[in-house]
């Protein structure tokens, strides 16, 4: 793409938290790309398209693409573009990724399958929502995502002193939730895409954990983002308050989704998307839990309707949002269904081990 890198090896690792925090601090540029070593660009327009939507209003402090898991078919159509055979230099690309067998194949083929129902449930369908009302997602997508950097220095400034670098499990979503604290908006461009390297099937409870139990970590700090729903009629006042007074006619700069900056209002009057924030917290909690209550009690008709209208919904969501591969993701989602509620009723476990840190062992060095 013709841009100069600057390349800094270290001896070993110390952490991507770390890493974002020092960038951030000591370069001068008004955006900070971050790109995971196991993810790459399939649009090569990615890095223009996010920087160029920071641009578009000061309330904007992350934006990110769409992400899909990189398949083998993937990697290899990575490995026939010029620039690729440019930086490897050798005729042909030996691909690691090809030799790990036929069972490794298969859980990696599982937790693909997987991925792709479930992040163009939430990327076409819930995040685009959320986009729509609120102008905002929950979090970025921490492995292609473009920050403006002045505002990711003001949040370790801020947290910091106080977290040190253990910004929950997931630090993605950490910095998420504390910059919609701000008033400000992460936002998901539909138009470009990059592609993820997943982990096989085996590995992935873990993962799903760390995203869990970040997203509860997050919740319980951001809590004035949770109370939002109970800050609705105080909301509504000041929004007439505010329209008599003409106050949006008063701004210099005006914008859409626009809010007031900083932490005191969202302490008084909630954020738009908070209501995502708490509903997500709800069903994360309340739909394994009703499982696990039926199931102890034996109530197997009730539990058998709960399931069946949940996977009606869910696969017609699907299938409404795949354009063009409607019934491969259908049939797709079938499949991986087993899978998902194996993952979902695990969740109830990060619930407990989050419930243990939080009232009895009081553990707060929540860092992936």
């Amino acid at each position: 793409v013709g841009i100069n890198l600057t390349v800094i090896e270290r001896a070993s690792s110390i952490g991507k938290t770390p890493t974002i925090k020092r960038q951030a601090r000591e370069f001068d540029c008004d955006v900070e790309f971050i790109l995971d070593g196991d993810t790459f660009l399939e649009s090569p327009n990615y890095i223009e398209r996010c920087v160029q939507e920071l641009y578009q209003g000061v309330g904007i402090a992350s934006a990110c693409g769409n992400i899909l898991p990189m398949r083998p078919k993937d990697r290899h159509a990575l490995a026939q573009t010029p620039e690729f055979k440019a930086w490897h230099g050798a005729a042909q690309f030996d691909d690691p990724h090809a030799k790990r067998g036929l069972l490794h194949g298969l859980w990696w083929w599982i937790t693909n399958t997987y991925r792709e129902c479930l992040y163009l449930f939430l990327q076409r369908f819930v995040y685009k929502g959320q986009m729509v009302f609120f102008g905002s997602i929950t979090n970025p997508v921490g492995c292609a995502v473009a920050y403006r950097r002045k505002y990711i220095v003001d949040l370790f400034d801020k947290y910091e002193p106080i977290f040190g670098d253990d910004l929950t499990n997931s630090e993605d979503i950490f910095i998420g939730f504390a910059l919609n604290n701000e008033g400000y908006r992460n936002i998901q461009l539909q138009d470009v895409l990059a592609r993820s390297e997943e982990p096989e099937v085996q590995r992935l409870p873990r993962q799903v954990y760390l995203w869990s139990s970040s997203f509860l970590q997050s919740c319980y700090y951001f809590d004035g983002l949770m109370r939002t729903p109970f800050r609705t009629f105080k909301r509504m006042a000041k929004k007439r308050r505010d329209e008599r007074a003409g106050v949006e006619n008063l701004r210099q700069i005006k914008e859409q989704y626009r809010q007031p900056f900083g932490d005191k209002a969202t302490q008084t009057y909630g954020r738009p998307v908070g209501w995502a924030m708490f509903l997500g917290a709800l069903e994360k909690v309340g739909f394994p839990t009703a499982l696990i209550i039926l199931v102890a009690l034996q109530m197997w008709e009730p539990l058998a309707v709960t399931v069946l209208a949940e996977m009606i919904v869910s696969l017609s969501v699907l299938f409404a949002v795949a354009k063009g591969q409607r019934f491969s993701m259908l049939l797709k989602g079938i499949i991986v269904m087993p899978v998902r509620y194996v993952l979902m009723v695990a969740d109830t476990i990060t619930m407990a081990r989050f419930a243990i840190d939080l009232w009895i062992t009081g553990n707060r060095k929540w860092r992936k």
